[in-house]
């Protein structure tokens, strides 16, 4: 596993939380090194940091890497009151990580609820997003999707071992991931999956999280989403769709495209919701999106402006 410094912070409703900072040369936030493209990594509904621990593989070294959990996920503390589990409260949890670490701009590598907070920050805040992924989400969330993940989040059985938990991990996630072999089903599993004190496998969430949801499947997607999405606009951005997602359509995939000529889009062979961001496709769109002039042009003025706010001083 690539090596990371643990970030714990306290946000303003005193929850703590917490993320990952994968990059060893700015791992104490120095601003000397804000030229530097950060990516501020976001996780789907159920999930948390380990998500992107095949992504981190790739890109580690090159660029500064924050992978987050949310609120009820992970290490980060669960939330007695449910109704807070919500994208415009993960939001400002994001905020309040960048500001407590300094951290003025970033890429947004969001995937699935992650991608749907990306767009809320560019639409807040889109001098502080120098470009966006979105993995496999979009202004609108396929009612098949949205009920398959339904159907299992916080209501599956506990288990006993961990051949249990591959078994439901495979379960749930089969019709997405058909041709995954035994390793990778493993690896899935001990992404989704702590052992808690007594050595057993748990999910490693909070079942509450769904409760929003329960209560109104509407709270998956923003209110007017397509008016969020046209937000977008003047943002640099990449679009991911698993080629078998049943939560990105492909009819909404191609409106995204029609609605923002500018962004670039990529279809992921054989997978569904949502791309574990391992897949050589999604690698190497992802690498090629860094790499453009205008995200690294972004981070070279954010040096620039410190540098001049600090001769100031």
């Amino acid at each position: 596993m690539t090596p990371y410094k643990d970030i714990f912070y306290s946000v303003e409703d005193g929850l703590q939380l917490h993320a990952r900072d994968y990059d060893s040369a700015s791992a104490d936030s120095s601003p000397e090194n804000c030229d530097k493209i950060t990516v501020l990594c976001l996780h789907g509904l159920s999930r948390n940091a380990a998500d992107f621990e095949p992504l981190v593989q790739e890109l580690s070294g090159d660029y500064r890497l924050l992978v987050t959990e949310q609120r009820g996920r992970g290490q980060s503390q669960w939330d007695a009151q449910h109704q807070r589990y919500h994208l415009l409260t993960y939001v400002q949890d994001m905020w309040q990580l960048l500001d407590h670490l300094g951290i003025e701009k970033v890429v947004i590598v969001g995937t699935s609820m992650g991608g749907l907070m990306g767009m809320i920050m560019v639409n807040q805040q889109p001098q502080r997003i120098a470009g966006l992924v979105i993995n496999d989400v979009g202004p609108e969330v396929h009612p098949e999707g949205i009920g398959r993940i339904m159907s299992y989040l916080g209501k599956k059985e506990p288990v006993k071992t961990w051949q249990d938990a591959v078994s439901q991990t495979r379960d749930m996630n089969e019709v997405c991931f058909p041709s995954y072999n035994d390793e990778q089903w493993l690896a899935m599993t001990r992404r989704l999956f702590r052992e808690n004190d007594q050595g057993v496998p748990v999910l490693d969430y909070d079942p509450m999280i769904s409760a929003p949801l329960t209560e109104d499947q509407k709270a998956a997607a923003p209110s007017d989403p397509w008016a969020l999405f046209r937000g977008l606009k003047g943002t640099p951005l990449l679009v991911l769709r698993g080629e078998l997602s049943d939560l990105l359509s492909r009819d909404c995939f191609l409106r995204m495209q029609s609605e923002l000529p500018e962004l670039t889009a990529v279809e992921v062979p054989a997978v569904g919701h949502a791309p574990a961001l391992d897949e050589a496709a999604a690698v190497s769109a992802i690498e090629q999106f860094l790499q453009r002039a205008d995200i690294k042009q972004a981070f070279i003025q954010s040096r620039v402006v410190y540098d001049e706010q600090s001769s100031q001083l």
